[in-house]
C-alpha cells in the first residue's frame, strides 16, 4: 500500500498552487514504469515489423532495449542528482545551456503530442475490429475527450487509471504467454499441430528478407520503447522518489526481456512469422489462428486499451508537464506555468489536447497511412530527445570531475563509453529512416522543427534578454 497523502494544497476552490503534490506512490510509479514498455508499437506495430524482418525482429528488440535502458540510466543518474519534473530540460539547461533547455522541452512535447496522436490513430483502428464501419477519427475523438478529461480532476486520478490500463496489459500479455505455451507443450487449438519453436528459423531463415530489410525495422523498434523514460516525468510527483525510481529503472530489462522478447518469441512459435501482416496485430492475428475467436477479441480490447494507456500516460500528463516547465523557465507564456488547486497543469493541458485533436483530422484524410505517418515523426523525435538526455549526462559527469555539481548515489555503468555506443546507435537508425522513402518525412519534419526551434528562440531572447532559469524546487 502506498504511504499516506500529503495534506491538500491549502488554496480555496478555483485558486491555482505553484508546486506540484507528490501523490503518486510506489504501486502507481511502478506500474507507469511498466505500463511505459508496453504500448502499440508492440501491440500494433510488431505486426508490419514481423512481415518485413521476420524472426531476426527478436535480435532488433533486444538490442534496442539494451541501448534506451543506457537512456534511462543516465536518466535515473540525473534523477537521484536532483529529482524535477520536467527533467529533461531542466538538465539540458543547467548543463548544455539555455537553448537545448528550450529546445528540450519543445521536443519533447512535440514528440509525444504525435505520439498520443500514434495512439488514437491505434485505437481507432482496434474499434474497427468490432465494428468495421465505425470511422476512426470519430473513435480517435471520442478517446482524446474522455482523456483529457480524466487527467483535468486530479494526478491521483491519472495514476490510478494509468495503474489500471498497466495492469490490464501485463495481466494479458502473461496470458498470452501461457496459453503460447500450452499451444506449443500441450498441442491444443487449431494451431497445436503446426506450432513449433522451429518456426523461428525454419520458414526461410531468420532473416527472409535479407538483413538490410530487416534493419529497416528498427525505426518501428524503438517507437516501441517510446514511454521508458516517463519515469523521469513523474519524478516531481512521485513519493520518496530516491527509492522508487532506481526500482522502476532496474527492473527494465526484465520487463523488456519478458514483455517483447518473450512473448515475441512464444507468439513465432505458435505461427509462422510469414502469417502476420502489416497493420495487425500479431496478438490478435495469434488468437485467430489458435482458433480462440473469444480470446482474440479479449486482446483487441487489451491492445485498445494499451493505445489508450500512452495517450493517456505520454500524450496527455507528460506533454502538460513539459508544457508547464516552459511556462516557469520563460520558454513559453507564463500562463502554462498555472496549476489548479488540484496541483493540475490545466492550460497546458488543454493546448496539448487541442494540438493532439490534429491527429484526429489526420485520421478523417489518410486512415491508412496515419499511423506509418506519426510513428516515424515521433520516432525521430525520441532520438533527438534521448541523444540530448545522453549527452547532458556526459556533461554533468564532467562537471562532477571538476567540482561543479554533486556526484549521484545511482551512477550509469559503462559511462562515457556507453553514452557514446548508445549515441552511434542513433546516428545508425537515424541512416536507416533516410534510407526508406516512408520514413523519410519524419528527417524532413524534423528539420523543419529545428529551424522553427532556433526562430522561436531567437524571438524569445529579443522578448527578454536576461534568460532565466528555473530551479529544481520551482519544477
Amino acid at each position: 500500500m502506498d504511504s499516506a497523502e500529503e495534506p491538500e494544497p491549502r488554496t480555496r476552490p478555483g485558486e491555482e498552487q505553484s508546486e506540484y503534490r507528490r501523490r503518486l506512490g510506489t504501486r502507481q510509479t511502478q506500474m507507469i514504469a511498466i505500463g511505459g514498455t508496453i504500448g502499440t508499437g508492440l501491440f500494433l506495430g510488431a505486426g508490419t515489423a514481423i512481415a518485413e524482418a521476420g524472426p531476426s525482429l527478436l535480435i532488433w528488440y533486444a538490442l534496442a532495449g539494451a541501448v534506451v535502458f543506457l537512456v534511462v540510466r543516465a536518466l535515473g543518474e540525473l534523477l537521484m542528482y536532483r529529482p524535477a519534473s520536467g527533467s529533461f530540460a531542466d538538465y539540458a539547461r543547467e548543463f548544455l545551456g539555455p537553448f537545448w533547455g528550450y529546445a528540450t522541452t519543445w521536443t519533447y512535447w512535440i514528440m509525444w503530442v504525435t505520439t498520443g496522436m500514434a495512439e488514437i490513430t491505434a485505437a481507432g483502428q482496434f474499434v474497427r475490429y468490432w465494428y468495421p464501419g465505425f470511422d476512426q477519427w470519430k473513435t480517435a475523438l471520442i478517446a482524446l475527450v474522455v482523456l483529457t478529461c480524466a487527467n483535468l480532476i486530479s494526478v491521483k486520478i491519472f495514476g490510478e487509471l494509468e495503474f489500471w490500463f498497466a495492469m490490464v496489459k501485463v495481466t494479458a500479455i502473461l496470458g498470452v504467454i501461457l496459453v503460447g505455451l500450452g499451444v506449443l507443450v500441450l498441442g491444443f487449438g487449431d494451431a497445436g499441430r503446426t506450432a513449433s519453436v522451429t518456426h523461428l528459423w525454419a520458414d526461410g531463415g531468420l532473416a527472409p528478407h535479407g538483413v538490410w530489410n530487416s534493419l529497416m525495422t528498427l525505426q518501428i523498434v524503438l517507437f516501441a520503447y517510446l514511454g521508458v523514460e516517463l519515469v523521469g516525468v513523474t519524478a516531481g510527483e512521485t513519493k520518496d522518489p530516491e527509492k522508487n525510481i532506481p526500482r522502476a529503472i532496474n527492473t527494465l530489462p526484465l520487463r523488456f526481456g519478458l514483455f517483447y522478447i518473450g512473448a515475441l518469441v512464444v507468439i513465432l512459435s505458435v505461427v509462422s512469422w510469414s502469417e502476420f501482416h502489416p497493420g495487425t496485430s500479431p496478438f490478435v492475428a495469434a488468437f485467430t489462428k489458435i482458433g480462440i475467436p473469444a480470446a482474440a477479441g479479449i486482446v483487441n480490447f487489451v491492445v485498445l486499451t494499451s493505445a489508450l494507456s500512452s495517450c493517456n500516460a505520454g500524450g496527455l500528463y507528460a506533454t502538460a508537464r513539459m508544457l508547464r516547465t516552459a511556462g516557469l523557465n520563460g520558454d513559453g507564456p507564463t500562463s502554462l506555468a498555472r496549476l489548479t488547486d488540484k496541483g493540475v497543469p490545466r492550460t497546458a493541458l488543454f493546448v496539448s489536447a487541442l494540438v493532439m485533436a490534429g491527429g484526429v483530422a489526420i485520421n478523417a484524410i489518410d486512415p491508412e497511412h496515419a499511423f506509418t505517418y506519426i510513428t516515424s515523426v515521433s520516432t525521430g523525435g525520441a532520438i533527438l530527445v534521448w541523444s540530448i538526455i545522453l549527452v547532458t549526462h556526459l556533461r554533468y559527469r564532467e562537471a562532477v570531475r571538476e567540482g561543479r555539481a554533486a556526484a549521484s548515489p545511482y551512477r550509469m555503468p559503462g559511462a562515457p563509453y556507453s553514452n557514446w555506443l548508445a549515441l552511434a546507435g542513433f546516428a545508425f537508425v537515424t541512416v536507416l529512416i533516410a534510407w526508406h522513402a516512408d520514413t523519410r518525412v519524419s528527417l524532413y519534419v524534423i528539420g523543419v522543427w529545428i529551424i522553427l526551434l532556433v526562430a522561436g528562440y531567437a524571438a524569445r531572447r529579443t522578448r527578454t534578454p536576461a534568460t532565466t532559469a528555473a530551479t529544481a524546487e520551482d519544477v
